[in-house]
């Protein structure tokens, strides 16, 4: 099983809300994650993302993945506490 950390897309339309989870990699994008890790809410000012580090860096250690799309969110959020 190859587990891959991406976002996983709640809200309503147009109003959209993200959850930040590990999940197998051949899952639909709404299927059930095996661990939630955190949230991100684009429609915020600061794109407010949380994360759980400790979870986060586990799941690394463990061989799973970071989806593209949250790697550039991760990486663009440190760039603004730099």
């Amino acid at each position: 099983m190859t587990v891959r950390l991406r976002l996983q897309r709640t809200g309503k339309l147009k109003r959209p809300y993200y959850k930040v989870v590990a999940i197998d990699k051949r899952k639909q994008r709404d299927g059930k994650p095996i661990e939630v890790l955190g949230n991100y809410d684009p429609m915020i000012k600061n794109n407010c993302l949380m994360i759980n580090d400790q979870r986060f860096t586990y799941w690394i250690k463990v061989g799973a993945t970071v989806s593209k799309r949250l790697n550039d969110i991760i990486s663009r959020k440190k760039n603004e506490n730099q």
